[in-house]
């Protein structure tokens, strides 16, 4: 396997578990539904952030978080889910994915698959786009899955293990920033201790598009897609890419800002929001999870003028 490289950044995107394969501060609040039914209860609830999404002819990834828009309800994942190429495709401006409408079978938490469908991918919106920013097209890697109408009563927006999501984070992370996630990798074995993860904020790329974070297990495959909050639970960003330098095992993680509104103004989604999770968020269970240090940055090459 190849890496890419831009700039001082080398990564691989974490992508799905391929189907048949051996191993893939500021917060602002999300309006209430619409004329749709009361969430599930978050303990019974069978759809939720955290549950295996598998992208027919793509590959098997985390969610992330619930949202919607009028009376649609939709399910978070990255947009490499849905990808066809290989861990080196990286860029969401010219690499291969399914079309808008593929099936998602949705894994849900009572052991039953649910069939949704593929809403939104900014990976398809920037090619239609023609886009050519960089930035743009290594950081944008994000998607929805519409839940079937029948299936949105099972729906509870919660993120398992901390609660939350309490809103939207819109100005970014400070470095040293304690972040959490919970990835569902099916190379975990069903061991749900290993799912739950409390990190720091290493530093920012793409112009605020990306964080590099560190958690003392990084993201695996499987893990792509998975939710992270900041330490008030807003929702900040989506598990997209493993490091491998300068920033050797950390994760890229999406700005979900950013890639919300990107997918306001060029998707089929109309003004989709971020649901709010019904649990208060509770950072109490990370308590026994150990912290990782935050690294040493390596120097950077002085250039001569």
């Amino acid at each position: 396997m190849t890496a890419r490289a831009r700039g001082v950044a080398v990564a691989v995107a974490l992508g799905g578990i391929a189907l048949g394969a051996v191993l893939a501060p500021a917060a602002t609040a999300a309006p209430a539904r619409s004329g749709q039914a009361d969430w599930a209860a978050a303990g019974s609830a069978a759809i939720r952030p955290g549950v295996v999404t598998d992208t027919e002819g793509g590959g098997s990834c985390t969610s992330n978080f619930v949202f919607t828009s009028g009376s649609r309800t939709f399910l978070g994942q990255a947009a490499h889910c849905a990808g066809t190429g290989d861990a080196t495709e990286t860029d969401g401006c010219d690499s291969g994915t399914m079309d808008i409408g593929t099936p998602v079978t949705i894994k849900a938490a009572d052991g039953t698959d649910r069939t949704g469908r593929l809403a939104y991918s900014s990976w398809l919106s920037m090619q239609a786009n023609g886009e050519t920013d960089p930035d743009l097209c290594s950081f944008n890697d994000f998607a929805l899955v519409e839940i079937a109408g029948e299936d949105v009563a099972d729906v509870n927006p919660s993120l398992p293990v901390f609660g939350g999501p309490t809103g939207l984070d819109t100005d970014g992370l400070r470095t040293g920033e304690l972040v959490y996630s919970v990835g569902n990798s099916e190379l975990r074995l069903g061991i749900s201790a290993l799912g739950p993860k409390v990190g720091i904020n290493v530093t920012d790329t793409g112009d605020g598009r990306s964080h590099d974070v560190y958690t003392l297990t990084p993201g695996i495959p499987g893990d792509s897609g998975s939710a992270f909050v900041d330490g008030s639970g807003a929702a900040f960003g989506v598990l997209s890419t493993l490091n491998l330098a300068p920033l050797p095992a950390s994760n890229g993680v999406i700005d979900l800002a950013h890639a919300l509104e990107y997918a306001r103004a060029n998707g089929d989604v109309g003004n989709v929001q971020l649901a709010l999770g019904t649990e208060e968020f509770n950072s109490g269970p990370a308590a026994g999870l150990p912290v990782p240090a935050l690294p040493t940055l390596p120097a950077l090459p002085v250039l001569n003028g």
